[in-house]
């Protein structure tokens, strides 16, 4: 999609107003973002409003993903208010399940593969891996860097990727390798708030964000709100 006159770069929105000004703007076209967090602490969410607001805005989707069904991933959006159901009948939603725990070299062929499939892709402006943790748990590290780096090469011929992944993927000296090759780093984790357990997400990183980007969102998920952002004041209280 081409940037419009007098617009130095468009921008990926959540579809959520409020969230997009923490982040900056939203998430800028042809970048490469990694989202990482723990486990249940929102990152598949996040993955689906960036997902629901790109087809928002025109954009076409291929997800693959390890962490749902094409059924159950289009209830879990329907549930958030973030049905793309018909997105997914006219075709500008492909969704590619992947098996989750693969061998070694079931992973490191389904890891290449991946790659070639991307790269195969036309007509297609986002991808999304939810999660990428199934690939690089098993492939030795050399691999996951590879992979990264072909990847900037998917976004200078204009796509945008967007892959979650587990904490405990890596060792934090790898994580440091592949967040200096990312364009935007999201990271997201639990916290406990008096008796409340609330999701926190650190804007880390987004190269190029249109305005300056806000560092920490606290939020919630609710069945047919989505995101739902806590004031950070209500969160301590």
């Amino acid at each position: 999609m081409k940037d419009e006159p007098g617009r130095t770069k468009q921008v990926i929105s959540t579809g959520n107003p409020e969230l997009d000004k923490k982040m900056g703007g939203g998430i800028p076209d042809s970048s490469l973002t990694l989202i990482e967090g723990q486990s249940d602490a929102g990152k598949s969410v996040l993955s689906q409003q960036l997902i629901w607001g790109g087809l928002q805005a025109g954009r076409s989707v291929v997800l693959y993903t390890s962490e749902n069904t094409t059924r159950s991933l289009l209830r879990q959006m329907e549930s958030l208010s973030l049905d793309i159901s018909d997105f997914f009948l006219m075709g500008r939603i492909n969704i590619y399940p992947v098996p989750p725990g693969l061998t070694e070299e079931q992973a490191l062929n389904a890891f290449r593969m991946l790659l070639q499939h991307m790269g195969g892709l036309h007509g297609y402006d986002i991808v999304v891996v939810d999660s990428l943790t199934t690939f690089v748990s098993q492939v030795p590290e050399h691999e996951t860097l590879t992979f990264f780096t072909a990847c900037k090469d998917f976004c200078d011929a204009g796509k945008t990727l967007l892959f979650t992944m587990h904490s405990y993927a890596f060792s934090e000296q790898m994580f440091i390798r592949i967040r200096s090759i990312c364009d935007a780093h999201l990271r997201l984790r639990m916290e406990e708030v008096g008796d409340q357990l609330v999701k926190v997400l650190e804007v880390a990183k987004v190269r190029g964000a249109e305005k300056s980007t806000g560092n920490i969102i606290t939020f919630d998920v609710e069945p047919n709100l989505g995101m739902r952002i806590i004031p950070i004041t209500k969160a301590k209280a």
